[in-house]
């Protein structure tokens, strides 16, 4: 069930919104190995977002995972600040990311849990 979701300052045309939330959902399932029919991507542009006290391009993400590895969130945190800087032109010292391990009980889907 991993959950990927950028919330960002950054005007994006709606035309590409899909191709981009579509972008991501892969991204994450790669990165955690999971199929890509579990991940729930979302995209949030033009958010009102102040980094460091400036309206420059910046993005605040969220990575949630059942079983997240918490020994490769470095290594997720490159990939992720990658692929804004290259998709969206962010600057990896514009992104915060939180990483979330979430627990099977404690996460619903089909009227069930995990």
């Amino acid at each position: 069930m991993p959950f990927i979701k950028v919330e960002t300052n950054v005007v994006i045309d709606e035309a590409d919104i899909p191709s981009v939330t579509k972008k991501m959902s892969e991204l994450a399932a790669s990165m955690l190995g999971k199929p890509e029919t579990y991940v729930l991507a979302t995209l949030e542009p033009e958010k009102p977002l102040f980094f460091g006290g400036t309206d420059a391009p910046a993005a605040y993400v969220t990575l949630d995972s059942i079983g997240l590895p918490e020994d490769r969130t470095t290594d997720f945190s490159k990939e992720i600040c990658g692929f804004l800087a290259s998709n969206l032109g962010i600057p990896g010292n514009r992104v915060y990311i939180a990483f979330g391990d979430i627990q099977r009980h404690l996460f619903g889907w089909d009227g069930k849990t995990f």
